[in-house]
């Protein structure tokens, strides 16, 4: 069992040894009003240019792209109104989650901040393996950096405005999509979850393993976040071989499964997702506000 070494949590004093920690799903009759809120907030986040509250991040960094090549290939939703709508239900259901997850609520809520900032695009994606939501995209075409300087301004002006442009990026709007590998990612770790057939038990000890993540800087609970890991595995394997006996080989496909979301960048599901319907936004920020309401 979890036990606290060094910090200040209530865990190893709260926890109740006969209740699943990993399982205490409570149900909420304010789904839809918490939809809405978070529409709301998406809205007013992608609407304000303020600064942010003091615990937002640096947005993520992006990638640099290998511009040597004619052009990149990038998707975007083919039916983003749908697929938002679908994601930022299951955003709403993730937080809530969370929240509902007692000895995570018994952490600082630094320790807190952190392990949702590292936890919430994996969650969301298991989410959407859980919910089967499935998503058609369309590919697109990105000139590279010497079309642009080549095709962009005439004249004297050509080298020095196009140098700029290309090295801005992608507009605003979030037209480029992503790329087609990122995408394929996703949709590959949907497959091997849709293939294994995840029943709703294991998808929450599943969960839990993403949601205490130990390999995280900055943890001072980290003995204690390295225990509830360990405890998320130990109760998925119990339930494969009581449920499962005569499937030897399922904890170990899981497992693959759970691995799989290590190569999913939360930037990209948050460009993904969002993005196509909201412009640019910190998703981060809108989770805090969500969680703590700040």
């Amino acid at each position: 069992m979890a036990t606290l070494e060094g910090c200040r949590c209530r865990g190893a004093s709260l926890r109740n040894n006969n209740t699943s920690i990993l399982y205490s799903i409570l149900k909420s009759d304010r789904e839809e009003e918490q939809q809405e809120t978070l529409h709301n907030l998406l809205h007013r986040s992608a609407a304000s240019a303020s600064s942010g509250p003091a615990w937002q991040q640096e947005p993520p960094r992006q990638q640099q792209a290998c511009s040597c090549g004619a052009t990149r290939r990038r998707g975007v939703l083919r039916s983003p109104q749908v697929t938002c709508k679908a994601a930022s239900a299951i955003l709403v259901k993730t937080l809530r989650f969370v929240k509902n997850v007692p000895c995570f609520r018994e952490l600082p809520e630094d320790e807190q901040v952190v392990l949702i900032r590292s936890g919430w695009a994996p969650l969301l994606v298991l989410g959407l393996a859980q919910d089967r939501v499935d998503f058609e995209t369309t590919e697109t075409v990105e000139p590279s950096m010497l079309q642009r300087i080549l095709t962009g301004v005439p004249g004297a002006a050509q080298s020095e405005a196009a140098v700029a442009a290309a090295a801005a990026g992608p507009s605003r709007g979030g037209g480029a999509g992503v790329s087609v590998a990122d995408i394929e990612t996703i949709k590959g770790f949907l497959k091997k979850c849709w293939s294994v057939d995840i029943s709703t038990k294991e998808y929450a000890y599943l969960k839990g393993a993403v949601l205490f993540n130990p390999d995280l800087e900055g943890l001072r609970c980290l003995p204690y976040i390295q225990s509830l890991r360990r405890e998320a595995h130990q109760a998925l394997n119990e339930h494969v071989r009581l449920i499962h006996r005569e499937d030897n080989t399922r904890f170990a496909k899981l497992l693959i499964a759970l691995s799989m979301l290590r190569s999913i960048s939360p930037s990209v599901v948050a460009q993904l997702f969002f993005k196509p319907i909201i412009g640019s936004v910190n998703i981060e920020e809108v989770l805090m506000e969500m969680f703590y309401g700040k």
